[in-house]
């Protein structure tokens, strides 16, 4: 099922979310709620979803990676490079919008997968940039509030 995405501005997009419980993971309307969080990244051609986007404020995000769609529960970041680097952003969320951000180049990040498991992941460029920006959002940030070069198309 398609969700529909809020859009700036809306306080939903501004409140830290609250962590998943482990419980809740396996339930069919959770596993119903990836797959509708896919299926509407997807459809509306993002490379990440978050949760906060579709109304909801818990931590998790859906990214699009290396051809592999991955449910990202409870993430952190327990390690980033020094090194920085600007690319330019957009967001579902920020329609028409595109900015560029300074991201860390590399990052170690630890979740939980769509089973339940603990996962840890090294990632760089294009992925780890989704990976903060979605990040973001969980905890009510919008790459607008560092973006430079904002231009609305």
């Amino acid at each position: 099922m398609l969700l529909k995405i809020i859009t700036n501005p809306n306080s939903i997009l501004r409140k830290k979310s609250k962590e998943v419980k482990i419980s809740d993971i396996k339930t069919k309307k959770f596993q119903t709620f990836c797959h509708d969080l896919i299926e509407t990244m997807k459809k509306k051609d993002g490379v990440g979803l978050a949760a906060p986007q579709i109304g909801k404020n818990i931590r998790v995000f859906v990214i699009h990676n290396d051809n592999l769609d991955m449910i990202i529960l409870n993430p952190e970041i327990i390690k980033k490079s020094w090194s920085k680097e600007w690319g330019e952003e957009g967001c579902l969320s920020v329609p028409n919008t595109f900015g560029k951000v300074r991201r860390h180049k590399k990052i170690k990040c630890r979740f939980i997968d769509k089973n339940g498991k603990k996962q840890t992941l090294d990632m760089s460029g294009m992925p780890a940039r989704i990976f903060q920006h979605e990040l973001d959002h969980l905890d009510g940030i919008l790459f607008i509030d560092s973006a430079k070069n904002i231009k609305t198309v």
